[in-house]
C-alpha cells in the first residue's frame, strides 16, 4: 500500500503500522508529540473553492466565484504551476502563458482591485493568462463576454503588491476546510495500523522573519526543544503560554494570514505566541516573527495539551553554556567571525554572546563571546512540579525562560550560605506566595527564593550544609520557598561577595 509521510510518498506493505512509515520514511517526532493521521481528503480537495499560490514573493489565496469559468480553472490548475509573470503595471499583473479551453472576446471591460481574472494574450486561448487586478481599470484582456472574472484575492493581499516582473508562481494548494475532514486522528501510538491512501504529519516547518530578529528569536526561545506546547486552541489559531508575562518588543506587522506566527507584545496575554489556521487582520499588539512552511494539518489538528514537534529555519544560534572551542568551530562552519572577551582557556565555557539574536548574527557574519572558567559555571535542577510561581520568577529573573545559562550576582556570604540578588527587580509584577516551604531540615545544595513572609522578598540563596532551622535565603522555613538544587555545589565553596556566578539548567 502507498501512504504520505509528510509529502513522501512511502510504500508499505499491507499490514504495516505508523511506525513501519514513519521509519521508512524517516521521520522522527518529538518525545511525546503527537503525530497527524488523515484518511480520505482526495475528493474534496478536487472540489475546493478556495487555493493557495505559492509565489516567489509570497502566498495569495484566492475563492472562487460561483461562474461557468470555475470548469476552465479546475481544468487548468495542473498548468499554471511555474506560469512566470509577463507583464506587470499598476494595473495589474499577468502569469501564464498556458493552455486552456477559454472562450474569449475583443471587447474592453472594467475591472476592480482584487478581482482575478482569466485572459487569451493576443486572443489566442493557447495564450491564456491568469490576471490579478490591483486598482480599477478598464481594459481588453481577450476574455470573455462578462469579463473573466471567476475569483477573489481574499489572503496576501500585500504580496500582491510586491510582485513584479522575474517573479513566479511556485505552486498551487487547494484548500479544504478543516472540519470537512471526519476522518482525522491524532496519536502517539506507533501500533496503529495504516491503509492505503493515508496521510501522516509529524512536524510543522517554519522560517523566521528576517524583519523581526527579536520576535524571531523569542519563537526560537519557545521552540529550543523543537516542540511546541499547545496552551489554547480557537477556530483561528493555537497557541502557547510557556514565555506568558515575558517582554517582548514589537517590530513586524503583517496581516495574520494562514500558518502566520506573532508574538503578544502588550496587553493581555503578552508574550503568548500564536500559528494562525485562518487569515486575520493585522494587529498593533501582534507581532509578526515567522511563517509556516509545511505542517498546516499539524497545526489545525492539534488539541489542547497537545505537544508539536516544529522544526524553525535558520537554526538557532545559542552559544552559551557551549565550551569555547566548540563554539567557535560551529562559528567557523556557519562563516561567522568570533571575538572572545574574559577566560580563553581549555576550560572556557561560553556565558554571554552579542548580538543576542541568531537573525542580528546572521546579518553581521561577526559575533562577541564572553566567556568564564568551567569552574564558575553552576549546573543546577529545578522542581517544576513543586513550586512553579517561584519558578517563573526565578527563570525570569536569571534569564532561563529563554537562555539556558544565567547570571546571580553574589550578594552576601556567610557560614555555609550564599545569597544572590538577581540582576532584574521583578518582585512588583511576579507573585511570590508561599510554596513548597521546607518541613524539615534543608538538604546541602538546596536552592530557595525568600517569599512575600520575608523582608527581603526575592532574594535566591543556596545552603552549603544541611540546616534544620532556616532556607538557603537565610530565612525561617515560612518564608522559604525551594525551588531546585544545585548538583555541583562544590563549585560555590570559594566564591565571594561582588561576584557574579553562572547557572546551567539540567533537565533530568
Amino acid at each position: 500500500m502507498r501512504v504520505l509521510v509528510n509529502g513522501k510518498v512511502v510504500e508499505l506493505a499491507a499490514g504495516s503500522t505508523l511506525a513501519d512509515a514513519l521509519g521508512k520514511a524517516g521521520a522522527v517526532p518529538a518525545e511525546g508529540a503527537i503525530v497527524g493521521v488523515v484518511k480520505g481528503r482526495g475528493e474534496k480537495a478536487r472540489q475546493t473553492n478556495s487555493y493557495w499560490l505559492n509565489t516567489t514573493k509570497g502566498k495569495l489565496r484566492i475563492e472562487l466565484l460561483e461562474t461557468d469559468l470555475q470548469k476552465v480553472w479546475h481544468e487548468s490548475v495542473g498548468k499554471i504551476d511555474g506560469s512566470e509573470v509577463r507583464w506587470a503595471s499598476a494595473d495589474g499583473i499577468a502569469f501564464g502563458p498556458f493552455v486552456s479551453a477559454l472562450s474569449f472576446g475583443r471587447e474592453a471591460h472594467e475591472y476592480n482591485r482584487w478581482e482575478v481574472a482569466l485572459g487569451a494574450a493576443g486572443f489566442e486561448a493557447g495564450k491564456t493568462h491568469l490576471i490579478f487586478v490591483r486598482r480599477r481599470h478598464t481594459a481588453a484582456y481577450g476574455t470573455p463576454a462578462e469579463g473573466g472574472v471567476f475569483a477573489h484575492v481574499v489572503g496576501g493581499k500585500n504580496t500582491l503588491d510586491r510582485l513584479d516582473k522575474g517573479d513566479r508562481i511556485l505552486g498551487l494548494e487547494p484548500i479544504v476546510e478543516w472540519e470537512d475532514l471526519t476522518e482525522k486522528l491524532a496519536t502517539r501510538d506507533l501500533a496503529l495500523s495504516l491503509e492505503d491512501g493515508m496521510e501522516i504529519f509529524t512536524e510543522i516547518r517554519a522560517e523566521l522573519i528576517e524583519d523581526a530578529p527579536f520576535g524571531a528569536e523569542f519563537f526560537l526561545a519557545l521552540t529550543r526543544d523543537e516542540t511546541f506546547k499547545v496552551d489554547s486552541v480557537s477556530s483561528s489559531y493555537i497557541s502557547s503560554d510557556q514565555l506568558l508575562t515575558e517582554p517582548i518588543t514589537f517590530e513586524h506587522r503583517e496581516p495574520r494570514l494562514e500558518g502566520t506566527v506573532t508574538v503578544r507584545t502588550s496587553g493581555r496575554g503578552l508574550g503568548k505566541i500564536f500559528i494562525y489556521k485562518s487569515d486575520r487582520t493585522s494587529n498593533p499588539g501582534h507581532s509578526v516573527v515567522a511563517r509556516v512552511t509545511a505542517g498546516m494539518d499539524m497545526v489545525k489538528l492539534a488539541g489542547l495539551g497537545h505537544l508539536l514537534t516544529v522544526r524553525v529555519k535558520p537554526g538557532r544560534i545559542m552559544l552559551m553554556g557551549s565550551g569555547l572551542e566548540a563554539a567557535i568551530q560551529l562559528m567557523k562552519e556557519r562563516g561567522i567571525d568570533v571575538q572572545v572577551e574574559g577566560t580563553t582557556g581549555e576550560d572556557a565555557v561560553v556565558v554571554r554572546q552579542e548580538p543576542g539574536t541568531t537573525m542580528q548574527i546572521l546579518k553581521e557574519k561577526k559575533v562577541k563571546l564572553t566567556c568564564i572558567p568551567a569552574s564558575r559555571l553552576v549546573a543546577i535542577e529545578l522542581y517544576y512540579d513543586q513550586a512553579p510561581k517561584s519558578l517563573d520568577y526565578f527563570r525570569h529573573v536569571t534569564g532561563l525562560k529563554e537562555r539556558p545559562v544565567g547570571p546571580l550576582p553574589v550578594y552576601f556570604v556567610y557560614e555555609n550560605t550564599l545569597l544572590f540578588k538577581p540582576e532584574i527587580e521583578a518582585t512588583s509584577y511576579k507573585e511570590l506566595l508561599p510554596e513548597n516551604k521546607p518541613t524539615g531540615p534543608v538538604p546541602a545544595g538546596s536552592i530557595g527564593v525568600s517569599n512575600q513572609v520575608a523582608k527581603k522578598i526575592g532574594y535566591v540563596g543556596v545552603k552549603l550544609a544541611e540546616d534544620r532551622r532556616y532556607g538557603p535565603s537565610g530565612e525561617k522555613f515560612e518564608a522559604t520557598n525551594i525551588i531546585g538544587r544545585v548538583l555541583e555545589p562544590e563549585k560555590l565553596r570559594d566564591v565571594k561577595e561582588g561576584e557574579t556566578i553562572y547557572v546551567l539548567e539540567v533537565r533530568t
